[in-house]
């Protein structure tokens, strides 16, 4: 009777280990902690400790593997642009995107375009494409950010200064990946406020219309740079997981295309409202970090970044108008002082400019000396490349390794 009883015990025990096993291993079985989108720092892709280094790259020209062979590291975090809602062809291009962050072991960072209007961003849009991100969460394991509609507080993209359509599709947008896709995360990104409201644009408010009354946040019948340039546009802390900006170093002042060194603290001083230099006085801007980071305890990504060499000019050299802002943005001093950016992601570009009239090299491994010199500086900081990020699983909410 014992020995029958004992080997019931072992059965069962076996049992055990393979459903427990299975559910373990089940990639495209989300679990219900995964479908209520629970609230903890790692369930909106928030590491625990350092700060996630990305890349944005030129996807027609280089790749996830190429870039990480250059740099020596796999990034943890890869950018991607594409119209929303997608085309054939944009989803095409996004299933090749995560193909290709899947291989590396990252995180997916896309950033959505309305280029059709925010009216076209319906319900069954945003159903449709939260269902999509789930498939990537669940059974391509990549946890995906999504910048939706970013610079909407400039004039230059049809989605712009129309903060009440903006407000509106992202929470609907938000409220959809909560409901479908437990490992995405929203992200808000307006462009920095220097030079609001940016006048000329096509898009940009027109006066007498109900978005310029919004956006006139002093109430003194003028949009300018003693409005508000970011509070109009916020969706609020129940839908925003991150905030975001991209912060360039394009040169000392307008117009741009001189190949001038960095000030020092510019990026600081960018970031927290205290510029005041070479392009001129932008105390005016708001102090971001403070406001959006700090107040509402949200994690930061600088969701591109890099500094301006035009190939076509002289000035200073290359090596060091880069390296002077790097230092700025990766040094271990921004990092102690404003320990909430979670995200770096560098504009790893070169490309003729508008603005610029020229190729702009933005990149940093694509020379030998300037990559040697980045690798040897970002080692100051603690960064959290692929490697770093604990084996993922569709069930769990992102792990980084202490």
């Amino acid at each position: 009777m014992i020995a029958r009883f004992l080997s019931k015990l072992r059965l069962s025990s076996v049992l055990i280990l393979v459903i427990m096993t299975v559910v373990c291993l089940a990639p495209d079985r989300p679990s219900v902690a995964a479908q209520t989108r629970p609230t903890t720092r790692l369930a909106r892709l928030e590491p625990a400790t350092g700060t996630y280094f990305g890349v944005n790259l030129n996807w027609g020209e280089d790749s996830a593997a190429a870039y990480n062979q250059r740099l020596g590291r796999r990034a943890a975090v890869y950018v991607q642009f594409t119209r929303f809602p997608p085309k054939t062809d944009d989803i095409t291009y996004l299933n090749q995107f995560i193909d290709q962050v899947a291989a590396a072991g990252g995180i997916g960072l896309i950033t959505l375009e309305p280029f059709d209007g925010l009216s076209a961003v319906t319900a069954d849009i945003a159903d449709d494409f939260a269902t999509r991100l789930a498939y990537y969460n669940n059974s391509r394991g990549v946890p995906m950010l999504v910048r939706y509609a970013h610079e909407m507080n400039g004039s230059w993209y049809p989605w712009g200064e129309q903060p009440t359509e903006y407000v509106r599709t992202f929470r609907l947008l938000a409220s959809a990946i909560q409901r479908r896709a437990g490992q995405s995360a929203m992200m808000w990104a307006p462009n920095y406020g220097a030079g609001y409201p940016f006048t000329g644009g096509t898009y940009e408010a027109k006066s007498g219309s109900a978005d310029f009354a919004i956006l006139d946040t002093n109430h003194d019948g003028v949009l300018n740079q003693r409005d508000d340039m970011y509070a109009p546009y916020y969706p609020g802390d129940d839908v925003v997981d991150w905030v975001g900006m991209s912060l360039y170093h394009w040169g000392d002042k307008y117009p741009w295309g001189k190949n001038n060194a960095p000030e020092s603290s510019k990026f600081r001083q960018q970031l927290t409202g205290t510029y005041n230099g070479a392009n001129g006085d932008e105390r005016d801007v708001p102090d971001f970090y403070d406001d959006y980071v700090t107040k509402r305890d949200k994690p930061m990504a600088i969701a591109d970044t890099s500094a301006l060499f035009n190939t076509t000019v002289t000035g200073d050299p290359e090596l060091l108008i880069k390296q002077l802002w790097w230092r700025q943005v990766f040094g271990s001093s921004t990092l102690q002082s404003f320990p909430r950016i979670k995200m770096i992601n560098w504009f790893e570009w070169s490309k003729y400019e508008v603005e610029v009239q020229a190729i702009v090299d933005w990149t940093n491994t694509r020379n030998s000396t300037i990559r040697s010199a980045f690798l040897t500086d970002i080692q100051t900081g603690r960064y959290l490349f692929a490697e770093d990020l604990h084996p993922y699983q569709s069930f769990l909410p992102l792990v980084v390794r202490r």
